[in-house]
């Protein structure tokens, strides 16, 4: 004990310490404990020894992440991001994990050896490019959309690697063979457990729970979590597989998010733990001996990675800025690169000069993406100058429709409650400019006349375009809080008198927004929608009794008027409730659509479940829908109703093709 008493104390200040600066000059965590393990690992001061049984205690951390991954993992979320997963994820894992292998095979590796430093090259930092995305508000942009859907492919491309790398260790075997016995066992512990399983996991859950002792939850999901773990790995597989699949199963139960609360010390912990086995395999001497090679090939890695996925998502009709920027956000090794290197370590695999050239290229190139991530977007403007005027293009065509505005609202977000605004918005003759980063829905919302733009409010030009200096008021109605904060920053700088309305969750920040200069924030309690424009409307001077009036009429009579929404890529995350919503839909009727010079009633449109909500001409005007309503070319007919019902109708309208009702 007074041994070891020393050694721990050691680890937990240097791990305290590391950790406390890394966090002050916003780097990862994971950084510090590498250094950590450098430092005090047998290659450097040989504080900490490298004893087996060290390493089999830090392959728990590698459990634990697994275990964390599985429990964010949703299934809801991968079919509703499936193009972006299946095809973006899937092009950029196998092409640089093919040329990744070939370029590793020439310098003289095994075909096994090749495969570990492809793969681990193959993956990119969730938690790096998550954070700064995050930070930068750049999540629901297309660049970040991009990159999300990308990182899910590499964590479920993790699963098969996970499956091959025990394979490929054992000796003296038939490849194909074992591969494929491997992969039959994942798959029929798979199939069992998401059947019988699923089945058995919920009940247990809700009697473990049922006893009200928190200490007991914790015992129970380190069981299941170590017992699957185990099972995987006397099926000949890995133990971070069954941790996998254990987090998968328990995502599915209710108790989902206490689970990852309550493990997350346990996880954080132990995760440090393996970070710091990974730093004490690395050699310093080899390291500077080889430090030329090391930076040639980060530099190549990098580079070829960032082409590829540029590349990749260029060739799925995105403009090339966007390309850049999702390729220099990706171009990193990620965490999953060290589990697969632990792992091809612990299998024999790969050894000598080549681990330490992968390993040392891998850590320089997570504690540069920080700062290649934050100038993603100055580097694309710098490379492709058409990103830059396309920038400019958008702000020009904000500005064309925002400078003849005066005393008009801005409406920050045009979803649900974005639209429902704008329709009180027009009801009281008030002039009003929407903006959206959503390009789905600005063009529906556009196509049907709405006054709607693409643009980031949280760019200075973008609000001066918009006519912030004239605006009678801002209001942000989408619930973001960072997002928000961004725009309340800009505002207080540039328009000070400018008032602002800001929509949250709930009242947890409504003090800060306050501070931050909203003149108004409102909760997203029921009804919150009917709030928000009571707020807005009496701000812009309409006399109380006629707010009260409108809202009640609304809740009376006009709630049918009302209903439906233009749908965008971001109303995806809830793949299940959406398939059932109501939405709007535009149907522009171009030269030889079936339905010109044809009534409403002869449309039958009613047969799909939808309504005819409004039909609007080029010149702007257009009539009340009636049956005897006739359509002629140019005219966007506004639609409402279920996705289905919407195809069909669209159908029928364009090439008078009747789809399944």
């Amino acid at each position: 004990m007074f041994e070891t008493l020393p050694l721990i104390l050691i680890l937990l200040i240097s791990s305290v310490l590391g950790v406390a600066l890394f966090r002050a000059f916003r780097l990862p965590a994971m950084l510090a404990y590498f250094l950590v393990g450098l430092a005090l690992g047998p290659q450097t001061f040989g504080l900490l020894p490298d004893t087996e049984a060290n390493r089999e205690f830090a392959e728990f951390g590698i459990v634990f992440l697994m275990f964390s991954i599985g429990l964010e993992f949703s299934l809801p979320q991968l079919y509703a991001m499936r193009k972006k997963v299946l095809g973006l994820g899937g092009a950029q894992v196998l092409i640089t994990l093919a040329v990744t292998m070939f370029v590793a095979k020439f310098t003289g590796l095994d075909w096994p050896a090749a495969f570990i430093v492809g793969a681990a090259l193959a993956m990119s930092s969730t938690a790096i490019v998550s954070k700064m995305l995050a930070e930068r508000v750049d999540l629901n942009s297309r660049h970040g959309r991009l990159s999300i859907g990308v990182l899910l492919f590499q964590d479920i491309a993790v699963v098969p690697i996970l499956v091959m790398i025990p394979a490929l260790g054992m000796a003296n075997a038939n490849l194909l063979d074992v591969l494929g016995m491997a992969m039959l066992k994942a798959a029929a512990m798979l199939l069992f457990l998401f059947t019988i399983g699923k089945w058995l996991i919920n009940p247990w859950f809700n009697l473990v729970a049922a006893q009200r002792s928190r200490e007991l939850f914790v015992m129970n999901v380190l069981m299941i979590t170590l017992l699957l773990a185990y099972a995987t790995k006397l099926a000949g597989l890995s133990y971070a597989l069954g941790a996998f699949i254990a987090g998968m199963l328990i995502s599915e139960t209710r108790y989902r998010y206490q689970v990852e609360s309550d493990i997350s010390p346990f996880r954080d912990i132990l995760l440090g733990l393996f970070f710091i086995s990974v730093g004490m395999l690395l050699n310093l001497k080899v390291v500077f001996e080889h430090i030329a090679l090391i930076l040639l090939i980060l530099l190549a890695f990098m580079l070829f990675k960032a082409l590829v996925v540029a590349l990749v998502v260029r060739l799925v009709k995105y403009e090339t800025g966007v390309a850049i920027r999702t390729g220099v956000i990706l171009a990193q090794a990620g965490e999953f690169s060290f589990v697969i290197l632990a792992l091809g370590v612990e299998q024999n695999l790969l050894e000598g000069p080549a681990l330490q050239l992968v390993l040392a290229a891998s850590l320089l190139s997570m504690v540069i993406a920080p700062f290649m991530i934050q100038y993603n977007g100055r580097i694309a403007r710098k490379l492709v100058s058409s990103y830059t005027r396309n920038s400019g293009q958008v702000v020009r065509e904000i500005d064309n429709v925002g400078r003849d505005l005066k005393d008009h609202v801005i409406i920050c977000g045009y979803g649900r409650s974005g639209q429902y605004l704008g329709r009180f918005m027009k009801e009281e003759n008030i002039p009003f400019i929407a903006l959206d980063i959503d390009p789905a829905r600005v063009l529906e919302a556009a196509a049907a006349g709405e006054n709607v733009m693409f643009g980031d409010a949280g760019r200075r030009v973008v609000l001066e375009a918009a006519g912030g200096a004239r605006a009678k008021a801002l209001v942000i109605s989408y619930s973001d809080t960072p997002a928000a904060m961004k725009i309340l920053h800009v505002v207080q700088e540039v328009y000070p008198q400018l008032p602002v309305i800001v929509r949250t969750v709930d009242d947890s920040n409504m003090e800060a927004l306050r501070e931050a200069g909203a003149a108004e924030v409102v909760p997203e309690i029921l009804e919150g929608s009917l709030m928000l424009a009571s707020h807005a409307l009496m701000l812009l001077g309409v006399p109380l009794h006629r707010v009260i009036k409108r809202i009640r009429m609304f809740r009376e009579e006009r709630y049918k008027l009302f209903r439906g929404y233009f749908h965008g890529i971001s109303d995806t995350e809830n793949l299940d409730i959406e398939k059932q919503q109501e939405r709007l839909h535009s149907v522009i009727i171009s030269a030889g659509a079936f339905a010109i010079g044809r009534r409403l009633t002869e449309m039958q449109l009613e047969t799909f479940d939808v309504e005819v909500k409004s039909i609007r001409r080029p010149n702007g005007t257009g009539p009340q829908p009636t049956d005897d309503s006739e359509l002629a070319e140019g005219d966007v007919v506004v639609l409402l109703g279920q996705p289905a019902g919407l195809t069909n109708a669209q159908n029928a309208i364009l090439i008078g093709r009747i789809g399944n009702k």
